[in-house]
């Protein structure tokens, strides 16, 4: 007769006994809350869902170079929230970065100005940062070599857009077809004359 127990149990079903044992126990019934919660997240987060309309792009800027107090006006709080940066005497268009340059930004103390100086001395503090030009001569080399990284990091992941002018210096003319390698070039041929 206990054979024939056993034999019913297993006939009943393995579901039905599984079914009893997660109901059995206020324990296991959290913990079952707890997976499908958990599981409804995971196949909740991989549906598509539809975005919002995209923020429109702002238009690239057309390369020009850039006196100090006009690299001012694009610290993000502008109308079009434009942002850009100086590293090494070049000017970056790091808007697309807002989260890290913008005005709540970690590194929004740099926008709208010559970053080269906090950059290669690891400074945050407006401090760091002058309000007139300033030709880094008193940095040290490896202090340099940071600014120097810090551009190339730049170069590869934002547009240029420009130089910064040291006070008097006429801006250059750039057309719409030059880029940055040419801007290079020219000033190399210069150092050769």
């Amino acid at each position: 007769m206990a054979d024939e127990v056993v034999d019913e149990t297993q006939s009943g079903g393995f579901f039905s006994n599984l079914l009893s044992e997660l109901i059995g126990s206020p324990l296991n019934l959290l913990l079952l809350a707890i997976c499908l919660f958990l599981l409804y997240k995971i196949i909740g987060g991989r549906r598509d869902t539809t975005p919002s309309a995209p923020k429109p792009q702002i238009p690239r800027l057309k390369k020009k170079d850039f006196a100090l107090e006009q690299l001012k006006e694009y610290d993000g709080r502008g109308q079009d929230g434009r942002i850009l940066i100086a590293v090494n005497f070049k000017v970056f268009d790091v808007t697309r970065g807002k989260r890290f340059y913008g005005p709540d930004g970690a590194y929004g103390v740099f926008a709208g100005r010559d970053a080269s100086r906090g950059l290669g001395t690891f400074s945050l503090n407006e401090d760091a940062l002058k309000d007139e030009y300033d030709d880094l001569s008193d940095l040290n080399m490896e202090q340099m070599e940071r600014v120097k990284e810090w551009e190339m990091q730049f170069t590869e992941k934002y547009d240029y857009v420009g130089r910064l002018l040291k006070p008097g210096e006429t801006p250059r003319e750039y057309s719409d077809t030059e880029d940055e390698h040419s801007e290079d070039k020219s000033t190399e041929e210069k150092k050769k004359n």
